[in-house]
């Protein structure tokens, strides 16, 4: 039954890896293998009173994640209803190729920051159209969005769900995870920032139409971007001072800006405030993410309760006994599978005794797994959605993106190596 459990979830991971090539939604796939595997490790154990405990353990652990990707993405869409992002739109009126490219990268590094990086890849890619009428530079600053937006997503806990699963499982803590990996995530921008500086040049093309043309004013527009950017932000502070779970402390911020939507537009038509609310903003969420994100980490725990990720490790260990390694390889793997899975893996494969909490293998697997999908556009969440929105092939960020990535990557580990 071992052999089947394991044969079950290679086939499904094999069919997530090749999604877009067999049109079969990554999400569906998840939550197939989920179930089928957990029936087959009742059918190995033989007791359900034994299976339901371990099953409500693991859940109680996925849903701490589940819901704080509700908050935090439920957060981010009310913000853009109102048009908060368009603040940023109205300070970028610059026209040389070489200063967008700075500009816009480090928008992208720190917005992913604060947002994550497939929201910040999504916002900065709308707002690219909205004043470059080229559609190969659109590309060209698309390509370097997925890596600033990765690269920034990396030392944040918020910034990528690879880290968030690391941070919310206590793998790693807030301070030291920005302490250590800021400095590498920054010199993996930096380093293809700086070898593209001396090879650009010109003015970018503005659109046909207006492109600063003025989007409708919303009120609380600028109120809804500073309080929902400040929620996210202070939520691993809430997190440090109370102890409790990160979840709550999101839950408890959607709360706070959910009132505030409300409160503010109480008096405006109910029609005209409809697409202002909390209700629809979770209507836009990416729910299927978020059940993806359910299917691979209760597979995952399956493979844990059989004891196939450690043994599993112990041999990874012989063959790759160096840590540094171990995260290195899986980075690059990262680029070509699906990183959440390999970084739930991970975690399955090796336990906190072996590696507590803040140990350096962690932060290496949050750097590697966040940056490491910059390396082919289907890599990471926010490359295939860039891809799908300016029409990215794989063969082009290959030969114009996939060697800067892979720079900054390799210049990001040699950084982490030398400090820590």
């Amino acid at each position: 039954m071992i052999v089947t459990i394991l044969v079950i979830f290679i086939v499904g991971y094999a069919l997530i890896s090749v999604e877009h090539a067999v049109s079969i939604n990554k999400t569906a796939t998840a939550l197939i293998m989920a179930g089928i595997c957990w029936i087959c490790y009742n059918v190995y154990v033989g007791d359900i009173h034994a299976v339901i405990p371990k099953l409500s353990h693991h859940l109680s652990d996925i849903a701490e994640i589940m819901l704080f990707l509700v908050g935090a993405m439920t957060i981010v869409e009310l913000i853009d209803s109102h048009n908060g992002f368009q603040f940023i739109v109205d300070q970028l009126h610059i026209k040389s190729k070489r200063k967008l490219l700075w500009v816009v990268a480090f928008i992208s590094f720190f917005l992913s920051a604060i947002l994550d990086n497939l929201t910040s890849s999504i916002v900065m890619v709308s707002l690219l159209r909205k004043f470059i009428g080229k559609a190969e530079d659109r590309k060209f600053f698309a390509g370097i969005i997925i890596i600033a937006a990765n690269a920034g997503g990396a030392f944040s806990p918020i910034g990528d769900v690879t880290t968030t699963m690391l941070w919310v499982t206590q793998r790693i803590s807030t301070t030291e995870v920005i302490f250590r990996l800021f400095l590498p995530s920054l010199t993996c921008l930096l380093v293809p920032l700086t070898w593209l500086h001396f090879r650009i040049k010109g003015e970018i093309t503005p659109p046909e139409q207006n492109i600063l043309e003025e989007e409708k004013k919303i009120k609380g527009s600028l109120l809804m971007l500073i309080l929902g950017t400040g929620i996210l932000l202070a939520v691993p502070t809430f997190k440090t001072i109370t102890h409790l779970p990160p979840y709550l402390g999101m839950l408890l911020g959607l709360g706070l800006i959910w009132l505030v939507a409300d409160v503010i537009h109480k008096h405006e038509e109910q029609e005209d405030i409809q697409k202002l609310s909390a209700n629809y903003a979770l209507t836009r969420i990416d729910v299927p993410s978020i059940l993806f994100f359910f299917g691979i980490l209760a597979s995952v725990a399956v493979l844990e309760e059989v004891h196939i990720l450690s043994q599993f490790a112990e041999k990874l260990n012989t063959v790759i006994p160096s840590e540094k390694g171990v995260a290195l390889i899986l980075g690059i793997v990262s680029s070509i599978v699906d990183n959440v899975p390999l970084v739930a893996a991970s975690m399955g494969m090796y336990s906190m005794q072996t590696y507590p909490m803040d140990s350096s293998f962690w932060h290496l697997i949050a750097y590697c797994a966040g940056t490491g999908g910059s390396l082919l556009v289907i890599g990471s969440a926010a490359g295939v959605t860039v891809m799908g929105m300016e029409k990215i092939t794989f063969s082009w960020y290959l030969k114009n993106m996939s060697g800067l990535a892979l720079m900054g990557y390799l210049a990001g580990i040699l950084v982490y190596i030398l400090l820590f």
